[in-house]
């Protein structure tokens, strides 16, 4: 196993915070907790406040045989065929926090830590099993076994964010299709699962899964045995066995957070619609909309996937942090899907300081267009409230009337085609606004 690199505890001492600088939620909504036949999907993604997210776009893809993959930091070899995905991703990253496929699969993750130390040196970041998975998974169940099968390959682990001081964690998923979703918690390479099929569920940055597993890997128990984390005569309950004696700060206050979500899912069971969802990433007092110190939400995503196949999913995304001064813009996959520029990131290629070695010794501009605009309108709303407000509300009013379009649209009233470049366009419309 090696030593455990710089942890969670040593970063906080370090960085002089009250706490380490990563933590996000994610929520699933399946009927009857939905108000319609719909799985409702949501994540915040929350990082170091002045790293950028980008929202890209990557079409389905044939590959050679026997050709490679470069992740973020590793070479792994690359599948025949890959599906088309949307991803709001750290934008120094080959990962993401979040996205979606054409197959209508969405997956979010979260860090954690365990008690199996987080490997040194540098393999798949859980954001790379992220894209990975959503690259080759039709659905929540073949993404959980993608993503599992490379973590038994390669592991996981190496810096997650952009900064010298190394930073590393193990991962939960939220992995989520038309049908059901699954909660996969990992440590390590070993890896435990529980299928949620109805009603609601949110994970925060905390092993959840206790005694209800659904899928484990082969080797889980006898881990924990040999360690003696179980004796192999009771109840085999994954979180109790798992979670660190001493979890870091970043553990203990996701509790007060996972506990928030919980309570807002709870309010609106039976009744969780995209909107629904947009207020509970919003919610402040929950801490689930972050900002505190070093680190905020930076991103934001919420998923509508009808049980009825014939209809199209729905991902909205912000590409812009603090989802309670952001609108949520959304993306349907189609054949003719503009591509969006402005929100995707410039590119460094072989100088880019990720790729250099050693990496992270220098920063550079990774602001996209939507980005730069949205900043100036933050300023605008700490500076002269009453016009931020003004066009805060206009904008909100147009995340309505994409609400109220797409609800057509799933009731029948609008053809899906109509709507293929309302992403394309949201994002023009805002920066008008802001300029």
């Amino acid at each position: 196993m090696g030593s455990a690199p710089a942890g969670p505890d040593f970063l906080q001492k370090k960085l002089g915070m009250a706490e380490a600088p990563m933590s996000c939620d994610c929520f699933v909504s399946l009927p009857p907790g939905s108000r319609d036949d719909h799985v409702i999907f949501g994540k915040n993604s929350d990082r170091p406040r002045d790293e950028v997210q980008e929202v890209a776009h990557y079409p389905a893809a044939c590959h050679s045989p026997g050709s490679m993959l470069e992740c973020t930091y590793i070479q792994i070899p690359q599948v025949e065929h890959t599906h088309a995905v949307v991803l709001s991703k750290p934008a120094w990253m080959w990962g993401a926090e979040m996205g979606a496929n054409d197959q209508g699969v969405c997956i979010g993750n979260e860090a954690v830590w365990t008690r199996e130390p987080v490997a040194p040196g540098e393999s798949l970041l859980g954001m790379d099993l992220v894209r990975l998975g959503l690259e080759r998974g039709d659905s929540a169940w073949a993404a959980l076994t993608v993503i599992t099968g490379l973590l038994e390959q390669h592991g996981q682990g190496g810096p997650c964010r952009e900064d010298p001081e190394p930073f590393s964690y193990h991962n939960t998923f939220l992995l989520v299709d038309r049908n059901q979703a699954w909660v996969l918690e990992t440590a390590g390479r070993l890896w435990v699962a529980q299928k949620v099929t109805e009603g609601v569920k949110n994970i925060s940055n905390q092993l959840t899964v206790g005694a209800e597993i659904s899928a484990e890997h082969p080797e889980l128990r006898s881990v924990a045995q040999a360690q003696g984390w179980w004796d192999g005569e009771g109840e085999f309950n994954f979180s109790r066995v798992f979670s660190p004696e001493n979890p870091p700060a970043r553990m203990e206050l996701a509790k007060k957070r996972y506990k928030g979500g919980t309570d807002l899912l709870q309010q609106h069971d039976g009744s969780v619609t995209a909107a629904v969802m947009m207020s509970i990433l919003r919610d402040k007092p929950s801490g689930i909309c972050m900002d505190s110190g070093g680190f905020c939400t930076t991103g934001s995503m919420v998923s509508v996937l009808p049980r009825d196949s014939s209809l199209p999913c729905i991902h909205f995304f912000t590409a812009t942090p603090d989802p309670s001064r952001s609108i949520f813009k959304p993306f349907i996959f189609s054949d003719f899907s503009i591509p969006v520029p402005r929100v995707v990131s410039p590119q460094f290629g072989p100088d880019d300081p990720v790729r250099k070695q050693p990496r992270f010794q220098s920063q550079v501009d990774r602001r996209h267009d939507l980005y730069k605009a949205h900043q100036v309108a933050l300023n605008t709303m700490e500076t002269n409230p009453d016009e931020g407000l003004a066009v805060y509300e206009i904008l909100r009013d147009l995340e309505s009337q994409c609400l109220s379009e797409i609800s057509a649209m799933l009731n029948g009233e609008i053809p899906a085609e109509e709507l293929g470049d309302l992403f394309f366009d949201s994002v023009d419309t805002e920066i008008k606004f802001y300029q």
